[in-house]
């Protein structure tokens, strides 16, 4: 019976672990793709004397291209 109950306590462990994982590389594809997007504007501007603005996320702490004004 002792078994048994490892083997759930495990498999639960396991099925949080991918959550989790699945939940961290997701917020990593998705700076990486803003992080492209930058250079991309800053490549189709052809401006190479200034560098792209970064703001940071109070959040986090992590610097991140800012995002244009629309109004």
């Amino acid at each position: 019976m002792p078994q048994i109950i490892l083997l759930l306590a495990a498999g639960a462990g396991m099925i949080l672990a991918g959550k989790l994982l699945r939940g961290a590389s997701g917020r990593v594809e998705e700076d990486l793709r803003q992080a492209r997007e930058a250079m991309d504007r800053k490549e189709q501007s052809r401006d190479r004397t200034t560098a792209t603005p970064l703001e940071r996320d109070p959040e986090t702490g992590v610097y991140r291209p800012k995002r244009p004004d629309i109004s």
